[in-house]
């Protein structure tokens, strides 16, 4: 197999990837759900039970008639007790239903398997991955059913699976290509239906190389090995980002402000094609996902299957408990994960991982003036001046700030990872990001 980068800027840290070899899990016992109805990029999903409502496994229980959207449904058949506000792992605030488990485990009547899938159109298979509630379980958590329909004066003719989990310690996807390999490349045969595409590629990094000969393996014996390609990838961080990966494989690098289908590719997730795999064929709608539950933190790192809407709190208790002195509390991976101060938070559909650090890991610095030294410059996979943009964020040129590119930084981490001084990079480029877009709102106005 060929070994493929991306040659601009990129880091190495340590990978820490302890649970490689644990097995998926499935956390099956849960008490109660709290299900947000807005996990996803675009409009939040309207609720569509109300307190004392009976609701029944894989039910849709919150949708919207919004284009850009993506419904909800319990993953346990229950009661509903309750809708409340709550806080998500990314801080936004949504609606969400907090559902008791009856333990009867009766599913909806939509639930059932399919054995037209071949007589499917692609209408169909939009349908089933919209209904199914599907989004980008990379962490954007964009509808995937949208980002299956490009604008028509874009043809696309390369699908990208992204197999890279290039974040420290995460390890779900690693796993669900060696477990579930035969799904995921149903589901990724189901992908190149939809989109139509001459060619697609299966990008794993060469530290997880099993996992890409496993893959490689199932793709000819399926007879596919035509049209798909696993190809490896150099383990460096960011490379599961979309455009390193479309930079690493073909050679097209998407251009500012540009998106995939802008030079003719679609990716998608290792995680997404395994749910499109499950809800086309099973029926079954995106109501769990495999996270990765590690950190010195955490007695018993695990591999785990978990419903959407399991509290935090009760993954850790499933995994041994959390030792004490806990330090940081990550949702994701360390580098592009969220920060959070409580475990009472749900695991939402963008939930890669949950990361507890004591002191062990976790060290704190003292942030620092800038020294010029330029690290962050030779670090940025976009090709950016991290220090420009931060310096002009700071002092509230937000205009300046635009003109050194600062809406294509994709918020990795790598400046913030190399800096000597220790400066927060990435919040103040992410403030400088929003704020201009708040004035280009404004003038659109």
């Amino acid at each position: 197999m060929r070994i493929l980068t991306f040659r601009k800027g990129g880091v190495h840290p340590p990978e820490s990837k302890f649970t490689k070899d644990k097995r998926i899990e499935t956390m099956e016992e849960v008490e109660e759900v709290l299900v947000p109805l807005h996990q996803h990029t675009g409009a939040p999903a309207q609720p569509l039970v109300k307190p004392k409502d009976t609701v029944k496994k894989g039910q849709k229980i919150g949708d919207s008639d919004a284009k850009v959207t993506s419904p909800v449904h319990s993953p346990i058949s229950g009661e509903v007790v309750k809708l409340v506000e709550t806080t998500l792992p990314n801080s936004r605030k949504s609606v969400a239903v907090l559902i008791k488990n009856d333990h009867e485990e009766i599913w909806d009547d939509s639930v059932k398997p399919r054995n037209d899938v071949d007589s499917l159109s692609r209408e169909d298979l939009l349908k089933i991955i919209r209904e199914a509630g599907i989004v980008g379980l990379g962490g954007a958590a964009f509808p995937t059913h949208i980002k299956l329909m490009p604008p028509p004066n874009f043809p696309v003719d390369t699908l990208i699976i992204n197999g890279a989990e290039c974040e420290p310690y995460l390890t779900g996807d690693y796993r669900l290509m060696l477990e579930e390999g035969e799904s995921v490349i149903k589901g990724v045969e189901i992908l190149t239906r939809i989109l139509g595409v001459k060619k697609t590629f299966i990008g794993v990094e060469e530290n997880k190389s099993d996992a890409a000969v496993s893959l490689d393996k199932i793709v000819h014996s399926m007879g596919l090995d035509k049209d798909i390609e696993v190809v490896l990838l150099r383990t460096k961080y960011p490379q599961g980002s979309e455009k390193h990966l479309i930079k690493a494989i073909t050679g097209r690098e998407v251009p500012s402000g540009g998106l995939p289908f802008h030079v003719g590719c679609i990716v998608q997730n290792v995680g997404t094609t395994y749910a499109i795999k499950r809800a086309v064929y099973d029926g079954v709608p995106l109501i769990e996902r495999v996270i990765t539950v590690s950190g010195s933190g955490v007695m018993e790192p695990k591999n785990l299957k978990v419903r959407i809407g399991t509290i935090a709190s009760h993954v850790i208790e499933f995994c041994g408990g959390a030792r004490e002195n806990i330090k940081k509390i990550i949702f994701g991976g360390p580098m592009m994960g969220f920060s959070a101060y409580t475990l009472d938070l749900p695991v939402i559909k963008g939930t890669s991982g949950i990361l507890l650090f004591t002191d062990q890991e976790l060290i704190e610095y003292e942030e620092y003036p800038c020294i010029r030294c330029g690290r962050c410059v030779d670090a940025c996979p976009m090709g950016l001046m991290p220090l420009f943009i931060d310096g002009y964020s700071r002092m509230g040129d937000f205009d300046k700030a635009e003109e050194f590119r600062a809406l294509d930084c994709i918020e990795c981490g790598s400046c913030a990872y190399v800096c000597p001084s220790k400066r927060h990079l990435v919040q103040s480029i992410r403030m400088a990001k929003t704020e201009i877009i708040k004035k280009r709102k404004a003038v659109r106005k």
